[in-house]
């Protein structure tokens, strides 16, 4: 359960939208501003009408994961006509060979598992694929995807993201950067 610090929200605007995020803390590291598009979709489609200019020329999919991103991603398909498949973080009943990847857990601390169903995986096969996330802090999460998508014979096309924090060397677009840490 994440709680707020009581130190002042960090604010944002995306369009003509503002919204005061929750500061909540990360570790011993300190506090990060909290982004949620779940439940917010006066938020997501003011940042997938804004990044819908980012995506790059010769996309044919887009992939994320089943996250924060989820209803970004969604309404970014909507916008832009491209579909979208999505890997999970558990394997699910129905999955038929699916790709598995691992990957660290560096912005948390902790190691996670992607699934990306096996049909799922053919339908990013020759594909130009752009990988979405609500935010990119580390790039491990966007690794991980990229990996996928290059084993389901996809190439990665680019990166986009809401918001940037941290440092990474991924080459992505964004609307925003946020900061790495916040003090309370």
């Amino acid at each position: 359960m994440t709680t707020s610090t009581g130190a002042n929200p960090y604010q944002i605007t995306v369009g003509s939208v503002t919204r005061q995020l929750r500061l909540v803390p990360v570790g011993q590291m300190g506090f990060v501003p909290l982004i949620e598009f779940i439940g917010d979709s006066e938020l997501t489609k003011a940042a997938a009408q804004a990044l819908v200019p980012l995506i790059p020329e010769g996309t044919e999919a887009l992939l994320t994961v089943v996250t924060n991103a989820l209803p970004l991603t969604h309404e970014l398909s909507d916008l832009s006509g491209l579909p979208y498949q999505v890997a999970r973080k558990k394997r699910r009943t129905y999955m038929q060979n699916p790709l598995i990847q691992e990957m660290p857990g560096l912005t948390l601390g902790v190691s996670e598992t992607l699934w990306l169903d096996g049909p799922h995986a053919e339908r990013l096969s020759g594909k130009k694929v752009v990988i979405v996330q609500d935010v990119i802090a580390t790039g491990s999460m966007a690794m991980a995807l990229a990996r996928l998508t290059e084993r389901a014979g996809g190439t990665v096309h680019g990166y986009l993201a809401a918001f940037k924090q941290g440092e990474n060397t991924l080459p992505m677009q964004y609307l925003q950067e946020l900061p790495k840490w916040v003090q309370s």
